[in-house]
């Protein structure tokens, strides 16, 4: 069955206006019975953002031949509502063949990289040179003068106000006092296969267990997502969604974005986008640089892409506790971050608001808010963290809003 769309919807998102674009849809029915829709996109003439605040205009992202399913939220009116905690989430992956292989360094020479490519204003794009590594693989800061920071590079010196007039700052804390802004990164967690060596242990803890506790505490949150594990496992990025949780990205493969080039920058967040799009109906416009990882380069990039570009200001560094995929770090040094936290906002020491860096990545990490959540919650209003920002509209569909009262 075939259904033809005429229309042009224009989009208005924080002063930024787009037309999206017209196209075909194909409802097919897959094998477990869920209903899809396979979009074949028409790109609108001038799919190019005009904005009054000054910033650097965004495009509008356009995903051809894209599978959307249906049974997704188009929109989030209250925290209170009934979630079912009980159901199974499907296994089932994306067309993975429509894809970069998960957790590789996407092609830049793929059409639909370099149709994002072209969209770009590379004139607005500051002329930085992609930052080296050392024998370690980690960035190196060799020659770069730190106190100076002519690139608000955040990994040097924490800048989160662009040196740059056409970009604004990143969202980096909540703005009223004892807000906690909760945020996950590098989900969702996936469950591994049974072959796996770690599989008894982490599946345990893979989603939707994260998702099912947030229910249960009632807290929603922000959740940046990494496009490789969206593809193998979007059942759990619906999810999420559908409870109400702001949906983010965080890259492909997950890797420190100043040390890519310009056209790898704009593939890595290219195919989250179409990954998260594809899988839940929303198009994001929020990302968070692995690693904090961003400078002006980068970040122009991104926001031509739609993104604002989201920090923290609390490192609970959960993901380097002992578990796969993380570190060594001692899980009391973790435990030791919170009980600080909470005691400075109870006795008025440090009781502003805040945007706290968590994970959704192993077993580790999921036990760790299980632990802490309860207490935050005795002590701090516990909200996303784009909600805490006055944000409602994270998206390019701007029909869908979320509430500020939480």
């Amino acid at each position: 069955m075939q259904i033809k769309l005429l229309n042009v919807i224009l989009l208005l998102t924080g002063g930024l206006v787009t037309a999206a674009s017209s196209g075909t849809f194909d409802i097919n029915l897959s094998e477990d019975g869920e209903q899809t829709a396979t979009k074949t996109t028409t790109v609108a003439k001038d799919d190019t953002t005009s904005t009054d605040s000054g910033y650097a205009p965004q495009v509008s992202p356009t995903f051809p031949n894209l599978t959307i399913a249906t049974g997704v939220i188009s929109s989030y009116d209250g925290v209170n509502k009934t979630i079912n905690t009980s159901k199974k989430l499907s296994k089932a992956t994306l067309d993975l063949s429509k894809y970069p292989e998960p957790w590789a360094s996407p092609d830049v020479n793929h059409t639909e990289v370099q149709d994002a490519i072209n969209k770009i204003n590379w004139d607005l794009v500051p002329d930085i040179s992609v930052r080296p590594t050392d024998s370690n693989g980690d960035i190196s800061f060799k020659d770069y003068n730190e106190n100076e920071d002519p690139d608000c590079w955040w990994s040097a010196s924490n800048c989160v106000s662009p040196k740059v007039d056409y970009l604004p700052d990143d969202i980096y804390t909540c703005l009223a006092k004892k807000q906690w802004g909760l945020t996950y990164d590098d989900g969702p967690f996936n469950l591994r296969d049974k072959s796996d060596k770690d599989a008894k242990t982490e599946n345990r803890y893979a989603e939707p267990v994260l998702y099912n506790f947030l229910a249960k505490e009632g807290v929603k949150s922000n959740l940046f997502y990494i496009g490789s594990n969206v593809v193998t496992y979007p059942a759990a990025a619906k999810r999420a969604l559908n409870d109400g949780h702001y949906i983010c990205i965080h890259t492909w493969s997950h890797p420190a974005m100043t040390t890519q080039s310009n056209e790898k920058v704009v593939a890595e967040l290219y195919w989250t986008l179409r990954a998260v799009k594809e899988a839940t109906g929303v198009t994001p416009k929020c990302w968070r640089p692995p690693q904090g990882d961003v400078d002006d380069r980068v970040r122009s990039i991104a926001w031509q892409m739609g993104l604002r570009t989201v920090i923290w200001d609390k490192d609970t560094d959960d993901w380097d506790m002992p578990a796969p995929g993380g570190g060594n770090l001692k899980p009391s040094k973790v435990n030791a971050k919170f009980k600080k936290w909470i005691k400075h906002a109870k006795n008025g020491k440090d009781n502003n608001g805040t945007i706290v860096l968590e994970h959704e990545l192993n077993s580790a990490t999921v036990k760790m808010t299980e632990k802490w959540l309860p207490k935050i919650k005795k002590v701090f209003k516990v909200l996303p963290a784009l909600a805490c920002n006055n944000i409602t509209q994270p998206y390019w569909e701007i029909d869908f809003t979320y509430p500020l009262d939480y």
